[in-house]
């Protein structure tokens, strides 16, 4: 009996002990979450960790937060951040003055014309004289299309651009849900669309809400496919336009097809030779608009294959082939959906999907468009008439491609690991991509449960982007954004102009992208600006970040908020190399002047709202900025909360240490 028991508590023992040992090495209790990050494994501290997945899964920490996730338990707060359904009733309140946000497509279209709809609509209305247009008086003929669309209800596009970016600066600052909102900054960026493409400006603000932001942590395959639909890359990439041959005269809208058909019939005696001939001119004349291969192109190289994922030109081609007839569901008479939406009402869009049209949502998928032949993609065989679900079969097979598993997770680790991550992390992420279907969020577990996450050369390895240095440092200042389009001009400003990127690749994930003189210049410079309270509409209280308690000296100061600002950092580097910075009444001056001569060289050219009739606020905005940009010229101008407090936080934010996460 006592052999027994002795034997009892020593398989009791070494089971708590295992158990110890397992959790000193991973992080917590073995069997608290089903899985463990191995953060001591690294040497780092649960404080430590705990900043580390702050830096890589929000846009910066808030004061206090590396205590709340401590306290939380790290899995536990990972957890509820890839499920994202934390209650956001703060940033609804926020938002809730932005009706745009709410509307439609089509809603949006009829509210938000653009300058040359308006005016169309004005002469058509006898407002304007369409013989003298902007000729005699500009003030005067300004003045009656701001009163034409006033009276008819109309907003100037820029307003609906100024709600959509304001949105996406308030989420980003408040949301609980940060990681949704950075894997929603990520996956846009991947499926880019520009605004700088007029023809699908107005979409935009909806693919975010409605095709990213619901998708970021799903299947990837449906992410492709959501996108692939959606109004704003059909006209990004063109496919809207895409047509193909479909020699089926019965089809609805090849109403010329059957004319010229049943025409030359009759002119035609020998209907064995010379048939082939007619039907080789009538498909040539089928050809109304042509193929296009843009989409086709950019969904293999830039979102699901890669550059070298082992496609040709040859595939190119016959998947834009299959990508024939993808297109918009026409919202109104007129436009480029004009002529569908003609078919639609004079056949009824039940007979349209009998015939193999399909109609979701903004989406419509035109048969009579359509190229009905046989393909081959990648080797694998699409045979004739398969219609709308040979597009769908294409997008999934590219979405379970071996290449777009290694593309998608080496972009994915470059944006939240390093600009270099290690090859083994990417070999277990495929792996993950691979066996679970291509679902994000177990791709992301088995990302932060790799001991390379944790690693030395990870941590505080990525450079932020204009956009995160501007978000986290309105968070780590506790900060309140009441004019959320000033802090767009400081984050355009330093080079990086969000939702205007032209091309289809997106803003580079790389630090050597983002850092050069003219870039740091600037950033120092908002640093002291948004310090100084210089950014109209941004407010905070310094003081309050440490209890209300005023350091006795610069250097005091520099310790104190360092630590407040950059937690669990080691910053007796950062601090030597700051202190000389301290005491420098002109450095303000000397910054801005510098950052002045020195602009941000950009990658793009941005369109120039001020050139129509909806620029005025940006107008007011360039107007504000340049009045702030007298007054930093005035090192007096530092005098909210205390000048050298100011200085000091401001000197921090625009150090090299603030720019790593």
């Amino acid at each position: 009996m006592k052999n027994r028991f002795f034997l009892f508590f020593r398989v009791i023992f070494i089971s708590i002990s295992c158990m110890a040992l397992f959790s000193f090495f991973y992080g917590g209790p073995a069997t608290k979450y089903r899985f463990q990050f191995p953060y001591k494994r690294a040497g780092l501290t649960e404080r430590a960790a705990a900043a580390h997945l702050l830096n890589r899964f929000t846009f910066g920490a808030t004061p206090g937060q590396v205590d709340e996730v401590v306290n939380m338990g790290l899995e536990k707060w990972f957890e509820q951040q890839l499920d994202g359904g934390l209650r956001d009733d703060s940033v609804e309140l926020k938002l809730s003055g932005y009706s745009a946000l709410k509307l439609s497509d089509s809603a949006i279209l009829s509210d938000f014309p653009k300058p040359f709809q308006i005016l169309r609509m004005a002469i058509a209305d006898g407002v304007i004289n369409k013989d003298s247009v902007n000729k005699s008086d500009p003030k005067e003929y300004r003045q009656q299309l701001i009163g034409y669309m006033q009276k008819k209800g109309l907003k100037p596009e820029q307003e609906l651009f100024r709600q959509f970016i304001n949105q996406k600066i308030l989420r980003a600052a408040y949301s609980n849900n940060q990681l949704h909102e950075v894997l929603t900054d990520f996956w846009f960026n991947h499926f880019n669309v520009s605004i700088t493409k007029n023809d699908c400006s107005q979409f935009i603000p909806n693919y975010e809400r409605d095709v990213i932001r619901p998708n970021v942590a799903g299947k990837f395959s449906n992410l492709l496919l959501s996108t692939a639909k959606s109004p704003a890359m059909l006209l990004y990439l063109d496919n809207f336009s895409s047509a193909g041959e479909n020699n089926d005269p019965g089809m609805p809208g090849n109403d010329q097809f059957r004319r010229l058909l049943a025409e030359r019939q009759k002119q035609l005696k020998d209907t064995s030779s010379k048939q082939a001939e007619l039907l080789k001119k009538l498909e040539t004349a089928r050809k109304t608009q042509g193929l296009n291969e843009n989409y086709a192109r950019e969904v293999m190289e830039l979102h699901t294959l890669g550059v070298d994922g082992g496609y040709t030109q040859h595939d190119v081609t016959e998947a834009a082939r299959i990508l024939t007839g993808w297109t918009i569901f026409p919202m109104s008479t007129e436009g480029y959906g004009s002529a569908i939406r003609k078919l639609i009402d004079r056949v009824g869009e039940d007979k349209l999907v009998q015939r193999g049209f399909v109609h979701d949502g903004d989406f419509l998928f035109a048969m009579n468009r359509h190229d009905n032949k046989e393909k081959t993609v990648l080797g694998v065989n699409f045979p004739a008439n398969g219609g709308y679900n040979e597009g769908v079969q294409l997008l999934q097979m590219l979405a379970h491609n071996p290449s777009t598993a290694k593309f998608i997770c080496r972009k994915l680790a470059v944006r939240f690991v390093s600009d270099n991550p290690q090859q083994s992390l990417i070999n277990k992420m495929v792996k993950t991509f691979t066996s679970k279907d291509g679902d994000i969020k177990e791709v992301l577990i088995t990302m932060t449960t790799s001991p390379e996450f944790w690693s030395k050369d990870a941590v505080r390895e990525k450079t932020k982007s204009p956009f995160e240095l501007a978000i986290s440092a309105v968070r780590a200042l506790n900060a309140e954004i009441q004019q959320p389009y000033q802090v767009f001009n400081w984050i355009d400003k330093m080079g990086q102009k969000i939702y205007f990127y032209q091309a289809p690749t997106g803003f580079p994930d790389k630090g050597q992208y983002w850092i050069n003189t003219g870039s740091l210049l600037n950033r120092m410079n908002f640093g002291l600006a948004i310090a100084s309270q210089r950014i109209p509409g941004t407010k905070f209280d310094l003081l309050a970040l440490n209890n209300h308690h005023e350091p006795e000296s610069a250097s005091a100061a520099l310790t104190t908020y360092g630590k407040l600002m950059l937690p669990e950092r080691d910053l007796d580097e950062t601090i030597k190399r700051l202190t000389p910075l301290l005491n420098d009444p002109g450095l303000v001056k000397k910054v801005d002047e510098a950052a002045s001569k020195t602009p941000v060289t950009k990658p793009v050219n941005v369109v120039n709202d001020d050139n129509s009739m909806m620029g005025d606020e940006m107008k007011d905005n360039k107007q504000k900025q340049q009045q702030d940009k007298i007054l930093a010229k005035n090192a007096n101008t530092i005098a909210n909360n205390n000048s050298m407090l100011s200085q000091v936080v401001g000197i921090l934010i625009g150090s090299p240490e603030f720019q790593r996460r």
